[in-house]
């Protein structure tokens, strides 16, 4: 299977470089997984297809300061992108420019202190990070949340890219397909009887690198981390259906079903790549937000459902003036319809 399979036309227009002002009124396209129908509906809607026995399951991951603008002791200003801490407590780190950032070279940014210890592969910096206070306290301090390369425009409130259920700080990236959910929401949903399961997996920089290689199969994924704990999995696995919300969930629970043959309680790190011809073990139905052109999420979301049901529902959406993207609207893939 070629990755141009994937491709589709998206005019800029339709890419939302703003929350809308409430979460809940987004717009969402309903798409049948197998009967490829759809309905255009709200997202506060999204209750009508929940019902007892169901489990939500959200991503409770929150993205950090990443984004960090440093003063070389030279004088020179560089950028610095946060990836994840290493084995060694050092962390990877995109830098810009890099030819500014080499191993020894000392850049301060408030309370922190960054040296560059190696070039790692794909250009990152290795870097030891020294702080007078804890380092996510003085990331709050001295970093601004880092926003996806299609956003252009700056974004007034950080929290509006942060989900109201976010807790564990560790992603570079919001689990998008959950900035829909208010808390108001998400008290529907449980009084509802579908019960809500939290797990977590911290988005790395995989989410935006782009498929180059022609054969998908080919295509290596950046490892993420992931955790379930025990509440979590109970609940999991009593659901009569599992409802994942976003492409980060279905990963998280699609290792952990291949690697145990079911739901439990456990943390590691994941690269699985899920394209069609994948057979799902722990997802019954899926909301999640519209993808790039030609991206590993839009591959996931077309196992889920078909190539050809994905890709006429986003021909629709682009039709009906849908918003793409982090800040756009959302889908529902269920066999409800």
């Amino acid at each position: 299977m070629k990755t141009s399979d994937f491709d589709y036309f998206l005019p800029a227009s339709s890419i939302a470089q703003h929350p809308i002002q409430n979460r809940d009124e987004s717009r969402l396209l309903v798409v049948g997984r197998h009967s490829g129908k759809m309905l255009h509906r709200r997202f506060i809607d999204i209750i009508e297809y929940l019902t007892e026995g169901d489990v939500l399951v959200l991503n409770d991951t929150k993205v950090f300061p990443a984004r960090i603008h440093a003063k070389k002791t030279s004088g020179a200003m560089v950028e610095f992108l946060l990836l994840e801490e290493l084995p060694n407590g050092n962390w990877s780190s995109m830098v810009k420019p890099g030819r500014k950032a080499r191993p020894g070279d000392t850049f301060i940014a408030g309370d922190l202190v960054f040296e560059i210890v190696a070039v790692l592969p794909e250009g990152f910096r290795e870097i030891k990070i020294q702080s007078a206070r804890p380092l996510f306290e003085a990331l709050e301090m001295a970093g601004d949340i880092p926003l996806p390369p299609y956003i252009h425009e700056p974004l007034k409130e950080s929290q509006r890219y942060q989900t109201v259920f976010a807790k564990y700080s560790g992603s570079v990236a919001a689990p998008t397909a959950g900035l829909h959910f208010t808390e108001e929401l998400l008290k529907k949903v449980t009084d509802a009887g579908c019960e809500i399961a939290a797990i977590t997996l911290h988005v790395g920089p995989g989410t935006f690198r782009p498929v180059k290689a022609e054969n998908i199969s080919e295509h290596v994924m950046h490892a993420e981390r992931y955790e379930i704990s025990k509440e979590s999995a109970e609940k999991i696995r009593r659901a009569r259906r599992i409802v994942s919300v976003g492409t980060t969930a279905v990963r998280t629970l699609e290792t952990v079903a291949s690697a145990h043959g079911k739901i439990v309680a456990c943390s590691g790190s994941t690269d699985i790549f899920i394209y069609p011809g994948y057979h799902f073990q722990a997802t019954d139905a899926l909301i999640t937000n519209f993808h790039l052109p030609k991206s590993t999420l839009l591959m996931l979301v077309s196992a889920f459902s078909s190539k050809d049901i994905v890709l006429r529902a986003y021909d629709q959406a682009v039709k009906d003036g849908y918003r793409f993207f982090s800040f756009g609207d959302a889908m529902f893939v269920t066999d409800q319809i």
